[in-house]
């Protein structure tokens, strides 16, 4: 069923990450008509120092094919 993985900067608390991941397995689950249960979701902190590298680079541009929303930034 349904994975998400979230990719973050260090910061923010396990309450905050665990209520963002509930709320993105409901939406998950209402938009593509499955059960929450069936849902999950995992929260992956990276430092800021290297997001261009493993996060942008490696993964939103090296599959931007695959992106229904796109960054509003760059990494230049």
């Amino acid at each position: 069923m349904p994975h998400v993985e979230i990719k973050c900067y260090p910061g923010r608390t396990e309450e905050v990450k665990k209520r963002c991941a509930e709320k993105v397995a409901g939406d998950i689950a209402e938009y593509l008509g499955c059960s929450a249960s069936s849902v999950s979701v995992s929260i992956k902190e990276v430092p800021q120092e290297n997001w261009k590298e493993q996060v942008y680079d490696g993964q939103i541009m090296a599959d931007k094919a695959s992106l229904y929303v796109e960054p509003g930034y760059t990494c230049d």
